[in-house]
């Protein structure tokens, strides 16, 4: 918006006299936090798993062994004690309290046993979910990872290009985990360049 010297100075005249008047109120305005202190019986120092920096935690947990608390560990020449948003929640992994599963969130899988871990929102167990299912049903590790392995190979075999300077794989995209320090990810991210994969993300970025 233009605005000419003469309008400035009008302008700042009227607010200059409303100040004086008090027409503007400019007194600080207490505010009153809620008070909901967290709750622990005890205190443990640890990691944080969100990313490879190692920052340092302090955790503290309630009479049931859940974790209630969590704060940067002032000690830690990493982060001598502040944290990120993910590892200021890093509780939340297990449990915090007064957490309740979400109304509508099957608490068991087809066969009727329970997926999750009773506290938490962290399941426990691989998960599948066939063609038109409307439930999962737990699988074991090695069925879990052979399926997965075949897709991929299935996939990599169909679709591999094949060019002057190596090989392309566009059929798989593959996105990288915050929780896994630096030597996982780079072998995570070897893997992916074995395969030829092209779309290799982090879920930092997303």
């Amino acid at each position: 918006m233009a605005i000419t010297r003469r309008e400035f100075l009008k302008y700042s005249a009227v607010t200059g006299a409303a100040l004086t008047l008090g027409i503007f109120d400019l007194k600080p305005i207490d505010v009153y936090a809620q008070t909901n202190p967290p709750v622990w019986t005890s205190e443990a120092v640890n990691i944080c798993v969100f990313c490879g920096c190692g920052c340092g935690l302090i955790l503290g947990s309630n009479g049931a062994g859940q974790i209630t608390y969590a704060q940067g560990d002032p000690d830690n020449p990493i982060n001598q004690g502040s944290l990120c948003p993910k590892g200021h929640d890093v509780g939340e992994i297990n449990h915090i309290g007064g957490w309740t599963r979400p109304a509508g969130i099957p608490e068991l899988d087809s066969g009727g046993t329970a997926y999750k871990a009773a506290d938490s929102q962290r399941i426990i167990h691989p998960l599948k979910r066939g063609p038109g299912a409307s439930n999962w049903t737990i699988i074991d590790w090695d069925t879990a990872l052979n399926e997965i392995a075949g897709r991929i190979k299935a996939d990599r075999d169909l679709g591999l290009i094949v060019t002057g300077d190596g090989y392309r794989l566009e059929r798989v995209a593959s996105i990288g985990s915050a929780k896994v320090s630096n030597e996982e990810s780079y072998l995570f991210t070897k893997l992916m360049r074995s395969l030829g994969n092209v779309y290799h993300e982090h879920c930092a970025r997303t």
